[in-house]
């Protein structure tokens, strides 16, 4: 008997920039199990300069029932892919390139050696959100680089960490461990995964806690999440801040930044802000004293 190929269910669709996280949460309503945002800083681009939308679907029942719910004018469209050779597809475009000064990031499959005195970080980003390629996962790479002096010697708790890029990248720059934490258990396969490829697996805790059941402070605290998320866990990610501690902010288009600043700044100060593209990292201080 001649083995099925395994069938994957997409929906694409078209959205301005400033309607991502709207169409985003109406997806994951939907019962999308995940969702690609392709735009100009990704190698897949989106469409007449919009952001494309793919969400991936249980089965084409699902993924057909989505596309009828939605609005004629982002032109969403089901589209399938049989087998699993797509997975690995993207690799061809994945090369080394610098994710912050002094430190690149090179897949396994590329033999790849930094200019000198700078440093590697091997990723695999597998089933899981994080190639440092976005924009957003970027700006919290530079962020940490410009506060690696507060960084030294601390732990960290990355919030989303998907691949763990942001959590390696943390101990690469002087961390001294780790605790990431993401909804994923998949990701959290990966972000092992990749711990060990680096040899940073000691330093590092990698689970599906939940950001409500942590019962620890921490110095340093980064979250690479959409703006309406960051949002409704403000209260949340302020109570794992220790006194004193840095807390960096990730995934908000320009848009919606005055949003996530209003929601952090009761009992936080904000350090500095930066921007690639349409997307802004933000950096609050909180008092030495809670």
């Amino acid at each position: 008997m001649t083995k099925k190929e395994p069938r994957y269910y997409f929906v694409a669709l078209d959205v301005p920039a400033e309607k991502v996280e709207d169409f985003s949460t109406r997806l994951f309503d939907m019962g999308a199990k995940g969702i690609e945002e392709r735009d100009d800083s990704t190698i897949q681009k989106g469409i007449n300069g919009k952001v494309t939308l793919v969400a991936s679907f249980k089965d084409e029942a699902d993924a057909k029932e989505a596309q009828a719910k939605l609005p004629k004018l982002v032109g969403a469209r089901v589209e399938e892919l049989v087998g699993d050779e797509w997975r690995d597809a993207w690799k061809a475009y994945f090369k080394p390139f610098p994710i912050c000064p002094e430190m690149w990031i090179a897949p396994p499959w590329e033999k790849f050696e930094p200019p000198k005195n700078q440093q590697k970080l091997v990723l695999e980003p597998g089933r899981a959100f994080g190639t440092g390629l976005h924009e957003s996962t970027a700006l919290v790479a530079q962020i940490l680089y410009r506060r690696r002096a507060d960084l030294k010697g601390k732990a960290v708790l990355d919030v989303g960490t998907g691949s763990g890029i942001l959590s390696l990248v943390a101990l690469k720059l002087g961390a001294s461990k780790v605790h990431g934490i993401d909804v994923d258990a998949d990701a959290i396969e990966v972000a092992k995964e990749n711990a060990q490829r680096n040899r940073l697996a000691p330093k590092c805790t990698f689970d599906t806690t939940a950001l409500k059941k942590l019962d620890k402070e921490y110095p340093v605290v980064v979250a690479n999440i959409e703006a309406d998320t960051l949002i409704g866990m403000a209260k949340d990610l302020q109570k794992r801040c220790a006194k004193g501690a840095l807390l960096i902010l990730s995934g908000i288009l320009e848009t919606r930044m005055r949003d996530v600043e209003a929601a952090f700044l009761k009992g936080t100060k904000l350090a500095h802000a930066m921007q690639k593209g349409d997307w802004v990292g933000l950096a609050f201080e909180l008092p030495a004293k809670k």
